[in-house]
């Protein structure tokens, strides 16, 4: 039998030409954003005065299942992807597992993750309304480096919040951004009234993905109508985008005659879990395949596995709309743990309708357990990972090893969303066994859970 190699590039001229709306394949949508004052969906013209109009468009639109890619996004697109596609041989004989386990790697870029995939479009939809800048929050430091280099190529400012933990255990991520003249400011900060407040309630406080939002749409939306805000995860239209991931895995999967039999990625906020899933979970609601989908996320901040389905706001300032979602509600603060891009209270509403209808599954660990497969990981494929695309390899091991009890070759695939080297604090917190795994307490998450708006349950939306 020819060996399966080690690398799959695809060409460019195989490389999607179109974006899946995976919700155009679910037997039923979504619950829709709402407005917190009136509890009625929200129009293109409610979000327009935050999202760039054509952005506002494709969160809204549930039945198109196809969106063309603009050729001016084709064109940077081509310098980074086709990502490959990676067979983990060495990973395997290191478990001693029958499972072939591949993995799609998106850090081939200066970002060092997925994230450059949405900024792209999202600039360039920002540049063709005619804004002058976005404004956005980061967690990790990804989506703020993506975004910056994707608005400097595309002549747009680019202001962003990061939450303060990270800016702290990450300082060289600040210094790329300033490579490509973003402006980044620690969140939550004086510089808003959304700040302001936070700080007032809770001095102390490390920060949040949820309190970086709420001072990102504040800016944009006194930014005069020269900016918009612009968000890295959770929304339709960002898992529109990164669903080229997905598409560009299984084009290469058939080409090794391969299918997934389960498919793995880190959540957070869900955009490259939904990115890698889309195709294969499209098979599935057609009953076309029926893989098993994984989410994998952090035992400090577990939106699916701990939270509650529930419509709450998207930001702890609570300025944004309502999403339907799982949540540890928005006044839930995480604890500072290394994996900052995982930090998030809520989960995307695609993904949470998906796994509150049983169609995929989802598990969390301890940090100190991901970075045990990080380091197992980079030792044995040379990759050095981030920490939230640890959790990806994890939870892919964990299902290696299943099958080296039961003695099945499945065939694993995971998302290695993206690269390590400016988390090297982590690492060497990890390894000189200083790192503390933190469970948030039940009466800690009840907290959060206080913090979600009374919608009336019988309320028809």
């Amino acid at each position: 039998m020819k060996k399966i190699p080690h690398r799959l590039y695809l060409t460019e001229d195989q490389m999607p030409r179109q974006w899946f709306n995976l919700r155009s394949a679910m037997p039923e949508q979504p619950d829709p954003l709402i407005h917190p004052g009136t509890l009625q969906p929200l129009g293109v013209s409610d979000l327009a005065p935050i999202f760039c109009e054509e952005l506002a468009k494709q969160e809204l639109d549930g039945t198109t299942p196809h969106v063309d890619i603009p050729e001016e996004v084709l064109e940077v697109y081509k310098m980074y992807r086709p990502s490959p596609l990676i067979r983990a041989y060495e990973l395997e004989k290191a478990l001693g597992t029958p499972a072939r386990i591949y993995y799609k790697f998106e850090g081939n870029n200066t970002s060092g993750s997925h994230k450059l995939n949405s900024a792209v479009a999202q600039a360039y939809y920002a540049k063709m309304q005619g804004l002058t800048g976005v404004t956005t929050e980061t967690g990790a430091g990804q989506w703020g480096t993506a975004l910056s280099e994707a608005c400097s190529y595309f002549g747009l400012t680019c202001d962003v919040y990061m939450v303060k933990c990270s800016y702290e255990q990450k300082p060289f991520r600040k210094a790329v951004m300033g490579v490509f003249n973003a402006s980044v400011t620690p969140s939550p900060s004086m510089t808003t009234e959304a700040g302001r407040k936070i700080l007032a309630e809770n001095p102390g406080t490390t920060g949040s993905l949820g309190c970086a939002i709420s001072e990102a749409v504040e800016a944009a939306v006194q930014s005069g109508g020269k900016k918009r805000y612009v968000l890295g995860s959770v929304l339709n239209q960002v898992l529109l985008h990164q669903s080229i991931i997905g598409l560009e895995s299984k084009l290469a999967m058939e080409q090794l005659g391969e299918y997934p039999d389960v498919v793995v990625g880190c959540s957070g906020g869900g955009s490259n879990l939904g990115g890698l899933i889309a195709p294969f979970m499209a098979d599935k609601l057609q009953g076309v395949k029926n893989p098993r989908i994984v989410a994998v996320e952090p035992a400090s901040c577990p939106s699916f596995t701990r939270g509650k389905y529930a419509y709450d706001f998207c930001d702890t300032g609570k300025v944004t709309p309502l999403a339907r979602m799982y949540t540890l509600g928005s006044g839930f603060i995480p604890s500072a743990n290394h994996a900052g891009g995982l930090r998030y209270h809520g989960m995307s509403p695609i993904l949470s309708k998906l796994y509150h209808d049983g169609y995929m599954e989802a598990v969390s660990y301890k940090q100190s357990q991901v970075f045990e497969a990080a380091v197992l990981f980079a030792k044995r494929e040379t990759i050095l990972p981030a920490p939230e695309s640890a959790h990806a390899i994890k939870g892919a091991i964990d299902e290696a090893l299943k099958c080296k009890e039961t003695g099945e070759a499945k065939t694993i695939l995971f998302g290695l969303t993206g690269t390590g080297y400016f988390d090297m604090t982590a690492y060497e917190s990890y390894l000189s066994g200083s790192m503390t795994d933190y469970v948030p307490t039940d009466e800690d998450l009840q907290k959060g859970f206080d913090s979600l708006p009374k919608i009336p349950q019988n309320k028809n939306i």
